[in-house]
């Protein structure tokens, strides 16, 4: 049930828009950086420097090289277009903060990020019945699955 009739379709165009207007450069397939050409980021604010920049470059250059699966729609799905998915883009991003803090401890930084975050994060954006539901590698980018319906909430509850 959609809400807003048509709702889809300019959330689309406004994606398809903002990616439009990005430097070509910035999503070519490109050499993975080198470790100088992530040193920096984060340095300003005095928290350790970030390795990856962006959950563009985490995901493309760590996550999906590292974490392979067989996709067949039925067990797995997946959107080569992940950055059209709000729950995808949240969990990604969740995935990238966990995993730049994590990889400060040498000791069980990892472990700790593939069991408490990768693994129920990544299940959740594999589940067929997920957010990438009606995507494919394949196919590329399917239609939006429907919002959470929501009744108004009473006047005053919050």
């Amino acid at each position: 049930m959609t809400v807003h009739p048509g709702v889809d379709q300019v959330v689309d165009d406004v994606v398809d828009a903002l990616i439009d207007e990005l430097p070509k450069d910035e999503w070519a397939e490109n050499a993975p950086p080198s470790d100088e050409d992530h040193a920096g980021v984060g340095e300003a604010d005095g928290a350790p420097p970030l390795y990856f920049p962006n959950v563009e470059v985490f995901v493309r250059e760590l996550l999906a090289p590292t974490y392979r699966r067989s996709i067949d729609g039925r067990h797995r799905t997946w959107c080569p277009q992940w950055w059209r998915h709000a729950e995808g883009i949240t969990r990604l991003e969740a995935l990238w903060r966990a995993w730049e803090h994590l990889r400060l401890d040498p000791a069980l930084g990892i472990s700790i990020w593939l069991r408490d975050h990768a693994d129920p994060h990544m299940a959740a954006l594999l589940n067929p019945d997920g957010p990438f539901k009606g995507c494919s590698p394949d196919r590329g980018h399917g239609a939006r699955l429907d919002p959470l319906p929501c009744d108004d909430v009473p006047a005053g509850l919050f």
